[in-house]
């Protein structure tokens, strides 16, 4: 399959599923739970993704993504609180000291790009560890960071340990389109002939802006950097006795990794319209490397599927349990708060034990190998006729 038919499916992908999501709005209210997944879960899988790209695609153990998503997500609310709202956001610290607002691409960018630059700084040290003092040490890293963001000798930037908000969020964002300020009445008529429209685009938008982030880090992995990182995972002696810069390229990757967990943060925030250092704990960390291990480690594919799947068992299929009710059944004895988590923990239990690999493996969804058995079996069974 040459690489126009390659495109050319992937293009049809995309449409089926941005048809897929249209039909979901136009059918279903703006409540349902599986738009929450959608926007969930497209989220957290550009978070594993990029954690798969430092520990799957490149074997270094990191366990500081929820820092960098802090440090993504502060840097974003920060910068698009608007000028009028600083007051009211910062009231314990007179307004704060920044009085400026950047655009919401602007700012998703630099989200990103703080986020490196702390993995930069912090890399340097620790990139020289390995295995468990690596994940010790980026994990001691994330705790750190959580701690400073909310000291109040930083409030006027951070607001301490108070929650930022009023930021542009992906509802405030369509919704302001259709403001009745006279300059957007074509989006006001628009969303008043077609109110599903609203509620399709603050769904779409989350999924494009994480498709277009993992797409560029599938063309990294697929460059000669990703070969170089995949080197360094299988042996790293071969590695450098090939000519690869191990602390050149385990700090790309470092960095990488963490401008896209940045960008994974300030998106988080967008989805849910407010913000408080106290919500990245490490726990954070562990849900998005259960996700990658179910998935697959060295699979992006799997990193995707394993997110919507976490974030729909978490947030909507077993969500019943703990109100005592699951697929029609009321038992309130049994089902219980909390029992909701005691099948979770089953249940990866079970996947971890029959699919030991994820549920991908490290292997990645391929058009061309799908044709290519669909037309083995098909030529088997021509052959087996003929006989």
């Amino acid at each position: 399959m040459n690489k126009t038919k390659k495109t050319i499916i992937n293009f049809a992908l995309l449409f089926s599923l941005i048809l897929a999501v249209l039909i979901l709005s136009i059918t279903l209210k703006s409540s349902s739970m599986i738009f929450v997944v959608l926007k969930k879960g497209a989220i957290y899988a550009l978070i594993a993704v990029s954690m798969n790209l430092l520990n799957g695609f490149t074997g270094l153990f990191s366990l500081g993504q929820a820092g960098f998503m802090l440090i993504g997500a502060y840097t974003y609310a920060i910068f698009t609180v608007p000028l009028e709202a600083r007051i009211q956001v910062y009231q314990y610290f007179n307004g704060g000291i920044i009085h400026f607002t950047l655009p919401v691409i602007v700012a998703l960018v630099l989200a990103g790009l703080a986020a490196a630059v702390f993995a930069f700084l912090i890399g340097l040290p620790v990139l020289r560890l390995k295995s468990d003092y690596l994940a010790i040490a980026t994990l001691g890293f994330a705790e750190i960071i959580r701690a400073i963001f909310q000291w109040n000798t930083l409030g006027p930037i951070t607001n301490g340990s108070n929650m930022l908000k009023m930021f542009p969020s992906f509802d405030s964002i369509i919704k302001d389109l259709a403001k009745d300020d006279g300059k957007h009445e074509f989006f006001k008529n628009l969303f008043v002939s077609a109110p599903w429209l609203e509620n399709f685009l603050i769904t779409i938008l989350p999924i494009l802006l994480s498709g277009v982030c993992i797409a560029i880090i599938v063309m990294l992995i697929k460059s000669s950097y990703g070969r170089a990182f995949k080197a360094i995972r299988d042996d790293e002696v071969a590695a450098e006795a090939m000519g690869i810069n191990l602390a050149r390229h385990k700090m790309m990757s470092f960095c990488t990794s963490a401008f896209f967990a940045g960008i994974g943060g300030a998106m988080l925030a967008m989805f849910q319209a407010t913000i408080q250092a106290s919500a990245f704990k490490s726990a954070m960390t562990y849900e998005i490397l259960l996700i990658v291990v179910l998935g697959g480690i060295g699979s992006v594919t799997g990193s995707c599927i394993g997110a919507f799947l976490y974030i729909a068992a978490s947030e909507w299929w077993l969500r019943g349990l703990d109100a005592g009710k699951f697929l029609g059944i009321s038992a309130p004895g049994i089902f219980r708060n909390g029992f909701r988590l005691v099948v979770f923990s089953v249940v990866i239990m079970c996947v971890v034990l029959f699919w030991r690999k994820g549920i991908m493996g490290d292997k990645e969804f391929d058009i061309e190998r799908i044709a290519g058995r669909f037309k083995s079996k098909k030529s088997k069974g021509e052959v087996s006729g003929n006989e």
